[in-house]
């Protein structure tokens, strides 16, 4: 038997009933990520030790049947941007890339609680800036399905991690889709919650009023479980949600007969890839003959979207990466010029181009006599955007799109056009601007073998919604079982 080609919840049972241990599977997945890693490049640190002693401590639980969850002793992985206790966090940078933090993020805590094995820190776009995973310092991370091709980003190495059964799940993090949109080009789920859902204390920000971490998995189950561990008030987190947290699996299996599925016409546009058009109209008709009724909608400010976003992201960029000075942690590049030449050698030295390319934006829009044209003005638009959700949801119970326009692009091919490379997120990043729940989940593959993706987005705080349309659909097909052939 296979170990690594099991979902979570199999996983789960067979190791509550002794049928393997947990040190077993561990053993499994490490040795899967030496056979594999070389040729996906989805890790940046794999913590073997540390794996196989929680592996044991796991088993040691489940044994005297003491606090058992449906995590505990599974093996997982996190991207590397959540602060993991005595294993080095980079954040896919050069400037972090010897830091190695004193305590853990709230999701991984939780995690542990849980009885979770972590396996490793995945790769990812450089401070999650980015829709490829090529701008992480140490290496560009493959697609499992096709090597010359991005597993989408900014948690590729997360989503390429999974797919390629090198953890049986990993957390990733969704700014404007950072896990959806490598859900949808690595054929797996991805769920982004409500902002504000999953605490963000130990998750190094991007940018705050849109960071957001969530479950990327092998099935929609596997989603709900993770969610229920990681859910939930934290008071490290201002911004954490007070708000019970249900049994997201629950209800999972309860259909989605005479459920509304709001399709907006302004994610069906010129330009889409034919293929990804058909099959996600397709899985539309397959909504309805599961008893869901078709709704059109409009959300009429999703033009402004991309903009919108990246004037409010790379603003709060700057804010955020202004604490990198080479003088309390991580990089320092002394020289002999004084202050100042110290923090310019260090953030020049330490950082990549595209994180420059956005310090410098967000810096612009920020800057007095710029702030009001700008920042100020992509907020108001923000709110806009937002009402446009609000609007949808009071004629649909869910949003049915397309994850992403095309299936996933060549690498190297976005590099030299930013913009181009920035429409990748067109469909993912209202969501993060109105801060409400979205899932992606597999829907079919090009002529060429390349997954494509379905979004489903809620309304704020009804995951169980969006997790019960997803799972309703991933039942009646059978996309969710392929796995790349590595």
């Amino acid at each position: 038997m296979d170990l690594t080609s099991l979902t979570i919840h199999e996983l789960s049972e067979k190791l509550k009933k002794k049928e393997v241990s947990s040190v077993e599977a561990t053993k499994a997945y490490l040795k899967r990520i030496e056979a594999v890693e070389p040729r996906v490049r989805a890790f940046v640190t794999v913590s073997s030790e540390d794996a196989l002693k929680s592996a044991e401590a796991a088993d040691v639980r489940i044994s005297k049947d003491e606090g058992v969850t449906p995590l505990t002793g599974v093996p997982v992985a996190v991207k590397d941007i959540f602060c993991t206790k005595g294993i080095r966090t980079t954040c896919s940078s050069k400037i972090l890339e010897n830091f190695v933090p004193p305590y853990d993020s709230t999701v991984v805590g939780r995690l542990k609680a849980a009885g979770a094995v972590i396996l490793g820190k995945n790769n990812m776009d450089e401070f999650a800036m980015g829709s490829s995973t090529e701008n992480s310092a140490f290496s560009k991370t493959l697609n499992p399905w096709a090597l010359d091709r991005v597993p989408g980003g900014s948690s590729g190495g997360s989503a390429a991690a999974v797919a390629a059964s090198l953890c049986s799940a990993s957390l990733g993090t969704d700014t404007g889709g950072s896990i959806r949109q490598p859900a949808s080009c690595c054929g797996i789920v991805g769920l982004k919650p409500t902002y504000g859902r999953v605490s963000r204390f130990g998750m190094i920000a991007f940018a705050s009023s849109l960071d957001q971490a969530g479950p990327l998995t092998k099935d929609v189950e596997d989603a709900a479980i993770l969610l229920n561990a990681i859910a939930g008030r934290d008071h490290l987190d201002s911004t954490s949600i007070d708000s019970p947290v249900p049994d997201y699996t629950a209800k999972l299996k309860a259909g989605i007969k005479g459920l509304k599925v709001g399709i907006p016409k302004e994610y069906f546009i010129e330009g889409m890839d034919p293929e990804v058009d058909a099959a996600v109209k397709k899985a539309l008709d397959t909504l309805k003959a599961l008893g869901a009724e078709l709704v059109e909608i409009t959300l009429p400010h999703t033009q402004y979207a991309v903009a919108v976003y990246y004037l409010v992201a790379t603003a709060e960029a700057s804010s955020n990466l202004a604490r990198y000075d080479g003088v309390r942690f991580g990089l320092r590049v002394n020289r002999t010029g004084g202050l100042m030449d110290m923090y310019k050698k260090t953030r020049d030295e330490g950082f990549g181009p595209e994180v420059k390319r956005r310090i410098m934006l967000g810096t612009y829009s920020l800057a007095a006599g710029y702030y009001d044209a700008y920042y100020k003005k992509a907020s108001q638009v923000r709110t806009l955007v937002k009402n446009d959700f609000d609007a949808a949801f009071t004629r649909c119970d869910v949003i049915a799109t397309p994850t992403a326009p095309t299936p996933a692009f060549r690498i190297g091919e976005k590099v030299e056009d930013p913009l181009t490379m920035y429409l990748s997120d067109i469909f993912t990043i209202s969501c993060n601007l109105a801060g409400v729940p979205g899932i992606s989940v597999p829907c079919g593959f090009t002529k060429g073998g390349l997954p494509i993706g379905l979004q489903i987005l809620g309304k704020p705080l009804d995951e169980e919604t969006v997790l019960r349309a997803a799972c309703s659909y991933e039942q009646a097909t059978e996309w969710h079982k392929r796995r790349p052939a590595l």
